[in-house]
């Protein structure tokens, strides 16, 4: 078998959902969520996928689902992958790039976190000032640090849909008060410790995303956590406010696709082998620097 994952049919199990870059199984009460190497940008899946890209988003996330349980109960279970998954081949396969984890209904807002002013936060504060209804001061530059961490959600988009940014009131009508300032808090809270923590470490998470979702009636962190795809990562050294930063992210191929003139409608071009090859080498130095 290849080191590259692509795409996953595991005997004897049922396939509930293949999203843009996870494979999920239906297990019963617990899910078997495969991360494949297949990157999307745009909310496109690309053709091309990044080797080994899959075990390090899911070394990453459950470094911070451990690092995270103090603040926020979270999905992962005790349940082995050699126990949930009965081919030998495939469990040894899948066991650095898979997490066995507990069902959860997740809310139907993406928690996005901002501590810097960049992507479609940038656009929005030159277009009117603010960022999902949240008025910033004047005069800040692309990249710059804001004076507080911010909460923007955006809506749960479908694959091959658009996420859009919304208002914290929007997001209220979306889940309730209650659940929206308690998402809004919790996310505000694990992004500035482990935002401090990187820092130190020569990271600079400039923005991300978490899920969260309702087990039993209680607020979980499900999905992914603090990873390449659903952060922005800056090196500290030579973070300089007034354009795009450098990054240890998928930023990397979104520039390249730019460039390339594609018009970000399916289908994406192939990736060349020196994107590639430069976007894992990315990945792996951030879990390095995260992790070791």
């Amino acid at each position: 078998m290849s080191d590259t994952l692509l795409q996953t049919e595991i005997p004897g199990l049922k396939l509930k959902a293949r999203g843009k870059v996870r494979d999920i199984y239906d297990l019963g009460d617990e899910l078997l969520i495969v991360a494949t190497d297949r990157i999307s940008t745009f909310d496109v899946v690309l053709p091309t996928p990044i080797p080994r890209k899959g075990e390090v988003l899911t070394r990453m996330s459950r470094f911070w689902f451990e690092a995270t349980r103090g603040i926020v109960a979270n999905h992962l279970s005790a349940t082995r992958i050699q126990d949930a998954v009965s081919d030998p081949a495939w469990a040894d396969r899948l066991a650095a790039r898979s997490m066995v984890v507990k069902k959860a209904k997740p809310l139907h807002v993406e928690a996005i976190v901002r501590g810097y002013l960049s992507g479609s936060g940038w656009k929005e504060y030159q277009r009117d000032g603010r960022v999902c209804g949240i008025a910033l001061p004047s005069g800040l530059l692309e990249s710059s640090k804001l004076p507080q961490t911010i909460f923007t959600p955006s809506t749960k988009a479908e694959l091959g849909a658009h996420d859009e940014n919304i208002s914290f009131e929007q997001a209220v009508n979306l889940i309730g008060r209650d659940l929206a300032e308690r998402v809004r808090d919790l996310s505000i809270r694990i992004y500035d410790q482990c935002a401090a923590y990187a820092r130190e470490r020569g990271i600079i998470i400039a923005d991300t995303k978490f899920e969260f979702g309702l087990r039993d009636g209680e607020l979980i962190l499900i999905d992914e956590v603090l990873t390449p795809d659903s952060s922005r990562f800056w090196p500290v050294d030579g973070y300089a406010p007034g354009g795009p930063q450098p990054s240890f992210d998928k930023q990397y191929v979104r520039d390249w696709l730019v460039a390339s003139g594609w018009d970000k409608n399916p289908p994406a071009p192939e990736l060349p082998p020196d994107v590639v090859a430069k976007t894992a080498e990315k990945y792996e130095e951030a879990l390095r620097r995260l992790t070791s």
